[in-house]
């Protein structure tokens, strides 16, 4: 063999070499495409369950207040986690969540002192809703969370991870309970 052909069987071998990267390069970054779109409708799909939790939200808050007029002060305070979690985005949304879950658990709490509320047949209604959407919910943070955990292991492995710094595809954050009493199952009775 000549020098020639050695030169060109090893220019041939450079360029196949390229070729395969550059459609393992293509791959791998149209996957990360189709995992952070993923991620992203799962996000869009909570956050409309999330909105119809806060449609029914000032309707609960109403008519609890026909009937628990002093405790004001539970009623304002899920107003505000309500206004608080609707404006916030990201990361800081998953935080607002958590925080407004906690003030329904206290607004429940206030009307278990009001027997004449719990018959109110508005006011099953409403929680029946609430029940339902928080039930969807539920379903809604599985499916992100699957999500999530799949997009960032991807962009965490070798090798997609250079993938992942070259083109800055960043972490996702999970949703997740942060307060240990947020965990434990909503005690909801009529």
């Amino acid at each position: 063999m000549s020098g020639g052909e050695i030169a060109l069987i090893v220019v041939g071998v450079i360029a196949l070499l390229g070729i395969i990267f550059a459609i393992w390069l293509v791959a791998t970054y149209n996957g990360f495409i189709r995992h952070r779109n993923n991620v992203d409708e799962a996000f869009s799909t909570m956050d409309v369950y999330l909105k119809k939790r806060y449609d029914v939200i000032p309707n609960l808050v109403e008519t609890v207040k026909g009937y628990a007029k002093h405790e004001s002060e539970a009623l304002e305070g899920v107003m505000r986690a309500r206004y608080d979690a609707m404006n916030a985005n990201g990361g800081e949304k998953i935080k607002k969540e958590n925080a407004l879950s906690s003030t329904l658990k206290s607004l429940f709490k206030v009307t278990e002192n009001y027997p004449d509320l719990k018959a109110d047949k508005h006011f099953t209604e409403l929680m029946k809703t609430l029940n339902e959407i928080e039930a969807e919910l539920v379903s809604a943070r599985k499916y992100y969370n699957g999500t999530v955990k799949i997009y960032n292991t991807k962009r965490e492995v070798f090798p997609s991870s250079i993938i992942a710094k070259w083109f800055k595809f960043e972490k996702r954050e999970l949703f997740e309970v942060e307060a240990p009493e947020e965990r434990k199952n909503v005690k909801v009775q009529f």
